[in-house]
């Protein structure tokens, strides 16, 4: 299968965050569903991430950083501000066009077990973004997985077992095999 990943030059930041703010409406009563107010989760985030930097958001539990991270990843539609991810502003675009993005960008999510589907092998769920994006053919992905896994510090033969078969640390491992199996550009973690 071929590589169909948009080349990019390496040229200014890889994300750009400009007054990134992410409010969730506060409602009220039954019938009318009014809005009485916001919960103001992000208010007012600028950074800037260059290609190979690592950045660590830190703060206390409720702060906003998952919901920055969320929001970086489109999974929530900003209240304001732009998301500028390797020079092109993916604030309004439409999930068809953030579809291929997405490859780019993958997020190994806070809680591992249930981001994981426990009727999925973990074979399948590490395999599935090769399906997804068109990648790999069933044995590619098949050798992919059993690489990506050996990668993060788990046997092989995993790709067998089931989510509840694992540790909370193996299968935040697992999300990770999962998030790094498109080799991404991104990862929220």
């Amino acid at each position: 299968m071929s590589d169909a990943r948009p080349t990019t030059n390496g040229a200014g930041p890889l994300l750009e965050l400009e007054n990134l703010k992410q409010y969730f409406p506060i409602k009220s009563g039954l019938v009318l569903d009014r809005h009485v107010g916001d919960v103001r989760a992000v208010d007012d985030v600028t950074l800037t991430i260059r290609r190979g930097e690592t950045l660590g958001l830190v703060g206390e539990s409720g702060c906003g950083k998952s919901t920055v991270g969320r929001t970086i990843l489109r999974l929530y539609k900003p209240t304001a501000g732009r998301v500028v991810f390797d020079g092109k502003d993916i604030t309004t675009l439409g999930e068809g066009e953030l579809r291929p993005l997405r490859r780019r960008m993958q997020m190994v999510f806070q809680d591992p077990f249930a981001s994981l589907n426990p009727r999925h092998s973990i074979g399948r769920t590490v395999g599935e973004p090769l399906r997804t994006h068109r990648i790999a053919g069933r044995r590619e992905t098949n050798a992919r997985v059993r690489e990506l896994l050996e990668a993060v510090g788990l046997p092989a033969d995993a790709a067998n077992r089931y989510p509840h078969e694992f540790s909370g640390g193996q299968r935040q491992r697992i999300g990770l095999a999962r998030a790094l199996s498109v080799n991404p550009d991104f990862i929220v973690a």
